[in-house]
């Protein structure tokens, strides 16, 4: 009966060991899966930055671009609208002038 029982200490002192062993295992599986869980979000973090910024820098040269070509389109716009219309606008300072200088600008005093 001794013997049985220092058997089955013996067998379950050998199973405590492995399970605490397994445990060891599992435990470390647990922090290398948590770390290459955590590296691989990490590196997707850092390529979704590195994606927005470069959309970012896109977008910014793209406005530029649309700003530059609007404004030259303006100003060739009021280039040609000054071409087409320097008479009459040289008329309508001519006729200012002339009102002017007749004395016809002048204003009555309350």
């Amino acid at each position: 009966m001794k013997k049985i029982i220092e058997e089955v200490l013996e067998v379950e002192e050998k199973v405590g060991l492995e399970l605490k062993q397994a445990r060891n295992e599992a435990s470390e599986m647990r922090l290398a899966a948590e770390k290459e869980v955590a590296e691989r979000v990490n590196s997707a973090n850092i390529q979704a930055r590195e994606l927005i910024q470069s959309t970012v820098e896109d977008a910014k040269t793209e406005a530029e671009r649309y700003r530059e070509e609007k404004l030259r389109d303006a100003e060739q716009g009021k280039e040609a609208f000054l071409s087409e219309n320097a008479g009459k606008i040289d008329g309508l300072i001519d006729d200012i002038a002339g009102i002017v200088l007749s004395g016809g600008g002048e204003r009555e005093s309350d």
